[in-house]
């Protein structure tokens, strides 16, 4: 069984007046192999897990054609989903054919108030990969000042980070997060699910890092510098 381990985003988030932490989760239940999140916060880093249990989703076997599925929940009051399943089945398509095989399912989940206390951004469980739902006021609001990785980070995408007395907000437009989710956090949980290969926590970061940098980032840039043709 693979180690669980939590995506890369360390940030320490918060919304008030509930600390909000997303830390590593383990949605361990009978066999099935552990999860790894795209977090928001490192509150949970002394000792302390938290479970976002979700709806598992069977792997596709072997005998069925693969088809990418995709299940959408309501965002939740307050909340909305920044990209739509057009959006995830066309970037799922730019990415090379054999890093699609694996992934099965994309779900939109609903934002819970559980989720309010310890959100992420996305999270990758067996074959599936659940997004989860951000504020519509595209403001993220936090206790701590951002690490200096969480902010070039975000800011790699367009995220905008403004202190607000002892609070720091992370600020986005509706392109900005778009970009980062399709970018970024789909990339990076699609990348663990294409990690066969590690089993610590840290060396799943790294990879699923790279893969999120090699295939999200990067080369989101390439198609949008390439001159066109014709």
């Amino acid at each position: 069984m693979p180690h669980h381990n939590s995506s890369r985003r360390s940030t320490t988030r918060s919304n008030l007046p509930a600390a909000r932490h997303g830390r590593v989760a383990s949605l361990r239940a009978s066999a099935r192999p552990a999860s790894a999140h795209q977090h928001r916060g490192d509150g949970l880093a002394h000792g302390r897990a938290f479970d976002a249990p979700e709806g598992w989703h069977d792997p596709v076997s072997g005998d069925e054609p693969h088809a990418l599925k995709i299940v959408t929940q309501s965002a939740g009051r307050g909340y909305m989903h920044p990209v739509s399943a057009g959006d995830v089945r066309e970037r799922v398509l730019q990415l090379p054919a054999e890093f699609q095989e694996k992934l099965d399912i994309v779900q939109f989940s609903r934002m819970t108030r559980k989720r309010r206390l310890f959100p992420c951004y996305g999270l990758q469980w067996g074959t599936a990969v659940y997004l989860y739902p951000i504020e519509e006021t595209l403001e993220e609001l936090y206790v701590r000042a951002p690490r200096p990785a969480q902010r070039i980070e975000t800011e790699m995408y367009g995220g905008r980070w403004q202190q607000d007395g002892n609070l720091w907000r992370l600020i986005w437009t509706e392109s900005t997060i778009r970009d980062f989710y399709l970018n970024n956090v789909l990339i990076h949980e699609i990348g663990h699910i294409n990690d066969s290969r590690n089993t610590s926590f840290r060396k799943r970061e790294q990879f699923a890092d790279w893969f999120a940098v090699e295939y999200g980032y990067r080369a989101s840039r390439k198609n949008r510098t390439s001159p066109s043709r014709g």
